[in-house]
């Protein structure tokens, strides 16, 4: 899938939002952050918008300063107008006062250069608070929640509060894959396409159209060298999470133990002694943690993590645990596991249509979604999710089930307004 001839280009989509949060920014001049995960179009977002307002850009390398520095004047200097070519950071940013008032500028993977010079986010500071030129707006993006939170977001950082907005680059919806690739939304086989890439639009052009799903799965994880092979590895090295713990986390995540303690169990550990790394995991954006609805972690240490992507979700569900052996398998074999995973991520693409949803759990008692229900206030919905088409007398079942569940829970004491709901496969779109 390395090969280009094999992707699919896709026209820019959506972003509307975003596209607003730039121009506004414009507008204003001064610092914008943006930030976001490897893969999710920072990049194309950022070029898409500054070519239609006459931007600058520069893309940072991993390599020393002076090269470093080269790099970006060169990228710079013809929109700039100058011939001079900066030999340091603070010749870059007095060529910046004397040029680029009105500009706008992108350095994008900023988080390459301080790893270069660590002093420069200080030199930018003083730049912002004293050496701007009017109307310049300058752009910092990367691709490192963690770093990007320590340049920008630590209240002993230079740049904490230096910027007029922090963008963070979420991955797109269901809705958006289907607009791109020009897929029916209410149609099975689209969704199940999407839970093989999830919302990063760089997967969504390796899918190859005419292929079906368990073809699909092959080119993108079970072929000799397919792309996204290497991607867990790849974001953890850009979030800075190392060693086979790390990976050894996600792995007992994937695999279906949710629970911390179940977690340290499979690796061997002690539950204490991966707290650390937990919390690395979630501020990297590679775990989410999930409490009971109505709880908190004040309250309850009822908690569970889970894999929220789904195509890092199938990397450590499906492809991991089965990749010797998925050559063999028979096709029924293969579309059960890619059913199975695909129902998880319809159980998310459901509980994210009600504001507040979550799972909740007792001991001996589970509900797929439960959320304040909008359709009256003071009422609670308590659904049952099924990744397929249930039958009018099969729903009549569940729902009878559902509410003899629900009359053995804590909950019902809480809530004694109760309406029950069954969301299956026609529940696609909202």
């Amino acid at each position: 899938m390395d090969d280009p001839e094999e992707e699919m280009p896709l026209d820019f989509v959506n972003r509307t939002r975003e596209l607003g949060v730039l121009e506004s920014a414009r507008r204003a001049g001064g610092l914008l952050v943006v930030y976001g995960r490897r893969r999710v179009g920072k990049t194309r977002l950022l070029r898409h918008w500054l070519a239609t307002r006459s931007g600058l850009y520069t893309q940072a390398i991993e390599a020393g300063v002076e090269q470093q520095i080269r790099q970006v004047g060169h990228d710079l200097r013809a929109g700039l107008g100058s011939d001079m070519q900066p030999r340091s950071w603070e010749e870059l940013l007095g060529l910046l006062t004397l040029t680029a008032r009105g500009k706008t500028l992108c350095l994008d993977e900023f988080p390459y250069l301080v790893e270069g010079d660590p002093s420069l986010p200080s030199r930018l500071q003083r730049w912002l608070d004293h050496e701007r030129p009017r109307g310049c707006l300058l752009i910092l993006s990367g691709s490192s929640r963690r770093m990007m939170h320590d340049i920008f977001l630590h209240r002993a950082a230079p740049l904490f509060g230096r910027a007029r907005k922090v963008l963070r680059i979420e991955p797109m919806d269901y809705a958006a894959f289907c607009g791109a690739l020009d897929l029916a939304p209410r149609a099975p086989d689209s969704f199940e396409r999407f839970a093989l890439v999830g919302g990063i639009p760089r997967y969504w052009e390796l899918l190859a159209p005419g292929k079906e799903r368990t073809e699909l799965a092959d080119a993108l994880y079970f072929d000799p060298a397919p792309f996204l092979e290497q991607e867990p590895a790849r974001l953890l090295t850009d979030e800075g999470v190392a060693g086979r713990n790390a990976l050894a986390v996600l792995e007992a995540v994937g695999r279906g133990a949710e629970r911390p303690s179940e977690i340290a169990a499979r690796m061997g550990a002690k539950q204490t002694s991966l707290s650390r790394l937990f919390t690395q995991l979630l501020d990297a954006g590679l775990l989410t943690r999930e409490l009971p609805y109505g709880e908190s972690l004040r309250t309850s240490k009822r908690v569970l993590y889970r894999i929220q992507d789904p195509s890092l979700r199938f990397w450590f569900r499906v492809f991991s645990p089965h990749r010797s052996r998925w050559a063999g398998y028979a096709p029924a074999l293969k579309q059960e596991l890619l059913h199975a995973h695909a129902a998880s991520v319809f159980e998310d693409h459901v509980r994210a249509r009600f504001p507040g949803a979550r799972r909740y759990w007792e001991p001996d008692l589970e509900f797929d979604l439960v959320a304040p229900d909008p359709e009256r206030e003071g009422r609670l919905l308590v659904a049952e999710l099924k990744w397929r088409r249930v039958r009018v007398r099969e729903r009549r079942e569940l729902l009878a089930r559902l509410a003899a569940r629900f009359a053995q829970s804590s909950l019902r004491r809480r809530h004694p307004e109760v309406r029950f709901a069954l969301f299956d496969e026609r529940d696609l779109v909202g």
